[in-house]
């Protein structure tokens, strides 16, 4: 968000103005957050009644943010006497030391005021602005730490704020008298402690103190985070900030949902989606598979143990089914949302198919996919048994929870993102047609490991027999022989959707499109109608509903362009997935390496620079993730070297490039390939104009 400075340590953070002040409204996400709950909503800082006005700001570090201030709005900062540092930490909870700098030439008496306040506000609420809560606040001044908290029924929330120098408290939050002598200082620490309580006072979080005791342990658990991953060695500069800011938003996003266990998982972004989404952490896991590998095996066990196990309208679980959300405010509490969790989406379930194959290739851990056979085996069984609506063969979606359920059930789920060229939306069910091929897909891989691993040499064999009717089925159905693309997705008649879109990119990674097809759907994809020089557009331009500043209907979003450029990759497409990745990467070094949720789809002629998306996601994990499956992409794998280098035949941008010590296993590259039914399934050794070498990567 423009204009705000962001801290953070998982789904606990802050987000505050230039000055490190919080003055937040019913509408806005600014505050300190844990839990989808916002603990404080006021946290300003004055100094004898003028608030500061910033010099300076560090937020190099995701974890901790450093102000430098001057008391008053129109201020001589050359002439100014006083000044502060605000270093502000989250961990656990909020701690952020204060200090004042007398630098004038007599004694200063100063009221310094911190006016704190908590609304309590349930992420659901900022974001749909839904008016007034039904239970009631409390407050309880001690003359140590002002107690501020809010119960309904059992739902009960406090935040304690306490300073480490003594302090007036008041319900409005608390004052010191600081009395300075030229030249000196005076500093003060200040905490702000959350709890998420139960009915008999225990505390939700205090696990995560238990793992962490305090902030201090941060520093040393992101520098092994880094430590731990793959070294870039390229000639570019910018190539290596995006990387590196990269790999430390990965880090800033990780965190342990409360009673799963404590293990970390990518929660989605900031400032929304500080959770657990079962399609944005499957895809971020195959995203940065090569560099953070840890991230896999708690994220399949975490949304293995929450996949569904009964039919529920409200939260349409089936058997077997992956959560879309899981939340842990008050509006899931209470079922206002059906967020505890929800399970209305449709690619997560195959994705956790695809991602559990494609993690044993890269690690050889074998105990992982023996361990999760069952649950592999449920999602697989939903793919039949309760995703086709329509009894067609098809994963389709239509929401069963009309009040609070989501329309659109794909990766594309805001309400108008499925459209005809013309901009009619179709009916429901809806079958989109990037989820056919994650099925296909999951398919394929499902055969693999029953065959390799589970010793069902049968139920293998059933899966390809399905995955191939599956193929020829869909690409009988779907595809649109005078445009030269696939649909974006069945209407409920079967009328194929002519909208052209990014999703026909997700089908090269999935494998469903025939070789002989794919040159058709590769020029569609790098046409100034799709392609912006920056990216592929999410929608093409010159159809109704096309906006470049559209959210799913013509920005540019980096994770679609990554799996877009994996799949043109594996078609022998390698020329064309260097350009995306070339403009994708590019793109971030004017975010200062850290590439959004999206931005817009202008032409890269007309604007010469990215133009940002106003309310994206900044971090965003699968976003950070693109930047590691570009890097994958543009490399060749050598199974016999502890690097990856620069394919010969895939030119680069950035110069030379190489990955040196990734961790996993290399002997398995073409395994993919031979894995794809006969009939035709694009195995990599499809070619183009300017196509690179081919191979699986």
């Amino acid at each position: 968000m423009a204009g705000t400075v962001a801290c953070i340590d998982g789904n606990t953070f802050m987000v505050s103005d230039a000055s490190g002040d919080v003055q937040s409204s019913p509408s806005t996400p600014v505050g300190l957050f844990a839990a989808d709950t916002r603990f404080l909503s006021r946290w300003r800082l004055t100094v004898n009644g003028e608030c500061l006005t910033a010099l300076s700001v560090d937020d190099s570090q995701y974890f901790e943010v450093t102000f430098f201030a001057v008391p008053g709005a129109a201020v001589d900062y050359v002439e100014a006497d006083v000044s502060a540092i605000r270093r502000r930490r989250i961990g656990p909870d909020l701690t952020e030391s204060l200090t004042i700098f007398n630098y004038g030439e007599r004694d200063m008496t100063l009221d310094v005021r911190l006016e704190v306040a908590a609304d309590f506000a349930d992420i659901f609420e900022i974001k749909f602005d839904s008016g007034a809560k039904s239970g009631a606040y409390y407050t309880h001044v001690g003359p140590n730490e002002l107690r501020l908290g809010y119960r309904r029924g059992t739902y009960r929330r406090e935040v304690v704020v306490s300073a480490s120098e003594p302090a007036e408290f008041d319900p409005g939050g608390l004052r010191f008298t600081v009395r300075l002598r030229p030249e000196q200082q005076w500093s003060t620490r200040l905490q702000a402690v959350m709890l998420a309580l139960r009915p008999d006072g225990v505390d939700l979080r205090a696990a995560l103190r238990a793992q962490r005791p305090d902030e201090s342990t941060l520093p040393a658990s992101v520098r092994a985070w880094v430590a731990a991953a793959p070294t870039l060695d390229t000639e570019s500069v910018g190539l290596q900030q995006v990387y590196h800011r990269s790999l430390v938003d990965l880090a800033a996003v990780r965190f342990a949902p409360l009673s799963l266990g404590g293990a970390s998982v990518p929660a989605a972004g900031l400032p929304w989606f500080m959770t657990l989404f079962g399609r944005d952490s499957l895809l971020t896991c195959l995203q940065t598979l090569p560099v953070t590998p840890s991230l896999t095996p708690p994220t399949l066990r975490i949304l293995a143990s929450l996949q569904g196990v009964r039919t529920d309208d409200v939260l349409e679980e089936d058997p077997g089914r992956i959560l879309h959300e899981l939340r842990y405010g008050e509006s899931a509490a209470f079922e206002e949302q059906p967020h505890s969790p929800y399970y209305g989406t449709v690619d997560a379930t195959p994705l956790f198919v695809v991602l559990l194959d494609e993690y044993e290739r890269w690690s050889g851990d074998t105990a992982l996919v023996m361990e999760l056979e069952q649950e592999a085996r449920a999602a697989l069984a939903w793919i039949d048994l309760y995703a086709d609506l329509t009894s067609t063969g098809y994963v389709w979606y239509q929401r069963r929870n009309r009040v609070t359920g989501l329309d659109n059930q794909c990766w594309k789920d805001s309400w108008d993102s499925i459209s005809y060229a013309d901009g009619r939306l179709p009916g429901f069910p809806r079958a989109t047609c990037e989820t056919q091929g994650y099925a296909y897909d999951a398919k394929i891989r499902g055969a693999r490991l029953a065959r390799t691993f589970w010793g069902d040499t049968a139920y293998a064999e059933r899966l390809e027999s399905e995955a191939a009717a599956l193929y020829d089925r869909f690409n009988r159905d779907f595809w649109l022989e005078d445009r030269g693309f696939y649909a974006l997705a069945l209407d409920h008649d079967g009328t194929p959707v002519d909208g052209l879109s990014s999703n026909i990119g997700h089908l090269l990674w999935s494998g469903i499109v025939p070789p002989e097809r794919a040159a058709r759907v590769v020029e569609h994809l790098m046409s100034p109608a799709l392609f912006s020089g920056w990216g592929v557009r999410t929608f093409a331009e010159g159809q109704r509903r096309y906006n470049p500043l559209g959210y799913h209907n013509g920005t540019v979003w980096p994770f679609d362009n990554s799996f877009i450029a994996w799949g043109l990759r594996r078609y022998g497409f390698g020329n064309e997935a260097a350009r995306i990745a070339e403009g994708i990467l590019s793109a971030a070094t004017y975010f200062e390496g850290r590439l959004p949720e999206a931005f817009g789809g202008f032409d890269r002629d007309t604007t010469r620079f990215p133009i940002r998306y106003p309310t994206a996601g900044s971090p965003q994990a699968w976003s950070s993730g693109a930047c590691m499956l570009l890097l994958r992409t543009m490399l060749g794998i050598n199974p016999h070297d502890d690097h990856l280098a620069v394919d010969p035949a895939l030119p680069s941008a950035f110069g030379r490039i190489a990955l040196l010590d990734i961790p996993g296993r290399w002997g398995e590259r073409d395994a993919f390939a031979r894995q794809r039914p006969d009939s035709g399934s694009g195995s990599g050794s499809g070619s183009g104009s300017g196509s690179g070498s081919g191979t699986v990567s």
